[in-house]
C-alpha cells in the first residue's frame, strides 16, 4: 500500500516539477523577446523601423508639429502648447476628438433636461477651452518629467566630457540611456547638430520644444563656454547641483502648501458628493424643477463661484520662484 502511495506522489511531483519548469521556460523566452522589442525612448523605437537617421528626425519634428505650417487648426500659441505638451495625435483629429467629447457633453446636458439654447452655450464654451486645458494639463506633466531627469542628464554629460567626448557626443549619450521625454528631446539635438545646424541653435530648440525654465541655464552655459571657453563640467556640474536644490525646495514649498490644496478639493467635492447622493437616494427631489430655466442659471452661478473659490485658493497656495 505505502509503495503505491509513494509511486503516485513521485509522480505528482515530477508532474508539478515539469509545470514549473515549462511555465519558467515559457517566462524566460517572452522576458527575452520583451527585452530585444524594447527601446528606452521614442527615438530609440524609430530607430528600430530600418529608417534613416534623417528619416527618424523628420518624423519626430513631424510628431511635434514643428514642420507644419501655419493653418487654421494651428494658431502659434496654440501651436507652441501643442509641442510642449509632447502629444503625437495629429491636431486636427485631436481638435476633432475634443469637438467630439463637447458635443457629447452638450447632448447629455440636454438629456437631463438642459434648454437647448444653454446646450448650445456649453458646446460653444468647451469647443476651445477643453483642448487648451488638455494640452495644458499634458504639459504640466510632461515639464514635471523632464525636470526630474535634467540634474540626471547633466550628470551624464559631465562624466562624458570627463572621459574626453566632445559636447554633441555627450548630449548623443543622454540620447541613447535615457527614457522619454528627455532621451528624445537630446536625440534631436544630435540629428540636427549631425544634419548643419550648429549646437546653440539646437538647444534654443530644444527651449522652444519644452519650456522648461531652467533650461535657459543650459543653454547659456553652452552658448558661453563655446564662445569664450571655460570649464563647461564645472558650470555643469554646478548647475546639475542648483537644479537639484531647486526641486527640493520646489517639493517642500508645495508639501507645507498643501493644506489649501486640500482645502479646495474637499469644498469642490463635497457639493458633487451631496448632489449625486440626493441623485441616487431620491431620484424625484429635483424632477419638478429640471425643467425651469432658473434652475440652470442657478447652477451655472454656483458652479462659476465655486470655480473661482478654487482658483482663489489655489493662487494663494501656489508659490513661483
Amino acid at each position: 500500500m505505502f509503495d503505491g502511495l509513494s509511486a503516485i506522489y513521485v509522480v505528482y511531483a515530477a508532474a508539478a516539477l515539469t509545470g514549473i519548469l515549462i511555465a519558467e521556460a515559457c517566462y524566460l523566452l517572452y522576458a527575452g523577446r520583451s527585452d530585444k522589442r524594447t527601446a528606452i525612448n521614442r527615438r530609440m523605437k524609430l530607430q528600430e523601423n530600418t529608417i534613416s537617421q534623417e528619416q527618424v528626425l523628420v518624423q519626430l519634428r513631424k510628431e511635434r508639429g514643428l514642420d507644419a505650417g501655419t493653418s487654421l487648426f494651428s494658431p502659434e500659441r496654440f501651436r507652441a502648447l501643442r509641442t510642449q505638451s509632447g502629444m503625437v495625435m495629429p491636431l486636427p483629429k485631436f481638435v476633432m476628438t475634443t469637438c467630439g467629447v463637447a458635443f457629447a457633453a452638450a447632448l447629455a446636458a440636454m438629456w437631463y433636461g438642459l434648454p437647448p439654447l444653454l446646450g448650445l452655450v456649453l458646446f460653444v464654451m468647451l469647443v476651445p477651452i477643453l483642448p487648451v486645458m488638455t494640452l495644458r494639463f499634458k504639459r504640466g506633466r510632461r515639464l514635471k518629467r523632464f525636470g526630474a531627469q535634467l540634474p540626471e542628464a547633466l550628470e551624464l554629460i559631465t562624466r562624458g566630457l570627463k572621459a574626453g567626448h566632445p559636447v554633441p557626443v555627450a548630449i548623443a549619450m543622454v540620447a541613447r540611456e535615457m527614457p522619454d521625454p528627455i532621451g528624445s528631446e537630446f536625440g534631436v539635438i544630435a540629428d540636427e547638430v549631425t544634419y548643419g545646424s550648429d549646437l546653440v541653435s539646437a538647444l534654443n530648440s530644444l527651449f522652444d520644444r519644452v519650456g522648461h525654465e531652467d533650461l535657459p541655464l543650459f543653454v547659456t552655459a553652452v552658448s558661453i563656454q563655446s564662445s569664450s571657453g571655460g570649464n563647461l563640467r564645472e558650470i555643469l556640474d554646478g548647475l546639475a547641483l542648483t537644479i537639484r536644490e531647486r526641486g527640493k525646495l520646489r517639493r517642500k514649498v508645495r508639501a507645507i502648501s498643501t493644506e489649501g490644496r486640500m482645502s479646495a478639493y474637499i469644498l469642490t467635492a463635497i457639493p458633487a458628493l451631496l448632489f449625486a447622493a440626493i441623485m441616487a437616494l431620491m431620484p424625484a427631489f429635483y424632477r419638478n424643477v429640471w425643467g425651469e430655466p432658473l434652475t440652470w442659471y442657478l447652477i451655472g452661478g454656483s458652479v462659476a463661484w465655486l470655480m473661482l473659490g478654487n482658483l482663489m485658493m489655489f493662487k494663494m497656495s501656489n508659490f513661483r520662484f
